[in-house]
């Protein structure tokens, strides 16, 4: 049976169902360019899918509360499930991988990489003790409200590798240029949470992200970068600051530096290029010169790979294993 890329809406997302899938991919775009991810990713998301994947692509939603948001991508994974389980049945393809979640992906681009780093962290079992010593009662109250609903087993990915495409830690002063403006919100509380700050706590009091992986990109100014680490301060310089700080863990973090900027993941395909939407870049680039698909795929199989591994053989093997930080120019063969 041939696999159609093709998406159809259910529950609250897109999802492109794939007649014989090894793995599902919910994918999680950044700000504004997410809110259609299906046009502006559609090229990535056709190689994954066309890889073997079925896709999920979850519109990006722009709120400052950003627990709340995290969470609801907790619940929509628990509806889709279901829904994709149906569809599958009903168009006479395979379903019994949908409800295995150690089958599932995440896969983030910008700012939707902090939502799902979010979800890692609330899968550690000691995240209410954890929480406090980085944030304040305020949010552990929001997120005992956000997942009052969900089932135990639900408020949890633990298992489900995740893959960040150029992440993006956001707090108010990413998400409002004006400084003085956002830092007005942030003394009254109204400003983006967690911030950039407190994410980074979490994250590093994490015994988690063990099953994760990076692509960053050498021009990045917004994520940062390894080859120019001076565009942005360290603390600020997100990709740089996930490297150090996850380097260490069971599994040494999976990182490759690509050649591009920070909208590398977008496009669509016209003709022999593809698109990116991006006027400010080359804006068009022909796919036999594109390497960050085939990038992802390789990266995809690597952490399904490790996350069939014992632990205390992955404990050896982090010892032995220092991730590659490499800037790279490639070719793809990659076709549409």
């Amino acid at each position: 049976m041939n696999a159609e890329f093709c998406f159809r809406p259910l529950s609250f997302s897109w999802v492109a169902i794939h007649p014989h899938p090894k793995g599902v991919v919910q994918f999680m775009g950044g700000a504004f360019f997410g809110t259609f991810p299906t046009l502006f990713y559609r090229y990535l998301l056709r190689q994954v899918f066309e890889a073997g994947y079925t896709v999920i692509a979850l519109p990006f939603r722009f709120s400052f509360r950003h627990w709340a948001l995290s969470v609801s991508l907790l619940k929509e994974q628990d509806e889709l499930r279901r829904e994709i389980a149906l569809a599958a049945r009903h168009l006479g393809y395979e379903s019994d991988i949908y409800q295995d979640k150690t089958r599932y992906f995440w896969m983030g681009h910008s700012l939707g990489c902090k939502y799902i780093a979010l979800l890692e962290f609330l899968s550690d079992d000691r995240w209410p003790t954890l929480l406090k010593t980085c944030t304040d009662a305020r949010q552990i109250e929001q997120i005992e409200q956000a997942i009052v609903d969900l089932r135990p087993d639900a408020v949890s990915i633990k298992g489900q590798p995740s893959l960040l495409l150029a992440p993006d830690i956001s707090d108010t002063e990413s998400a409002i240029p004006i400084r003085f403006l956002a830092q007005l919100l942030d003394r009254f509380q109204l400003g983006v949470l967690p911030t950039r700050k407190q994410t980074q706590c979490l994250i590093a009091k994490s015994d988690l992200f063990n099953l994760t992986g990076l692509i960053s990109f050498d021009h990045d100014t917004i994520a940062g970068s390894v080859a120019n680490p001076r565009q942005k301060p360290y603390a600020e310089n997100d990709v740089l600051w996930l490297i150090t700080q996850l380097k260490q863990r069971a599994f040494p973090l999976l990182h490759q530096e690509l050649s591009g900027k920070h909208l590398e993941p977008l496009g669509v395909k016209i003709g022999s290029f593809v698109v990116d939407f991006n006027p400010f870049d080359k804006f068009a680039e022909r796919i036999c010169d594109r390497f960050l698909e085939n990038q992802v795929l390789q990266f995809l199989e690597e952490l399904r790979q490790r996350e069939q591994t014992p632990k205390s053989v992955a404990t050896v093997q982090s010892l032995q294993s220092i991730p590659s930080t490499v800037a790279v120019q490639a070719g793809s063969s990659s076709q549409d």
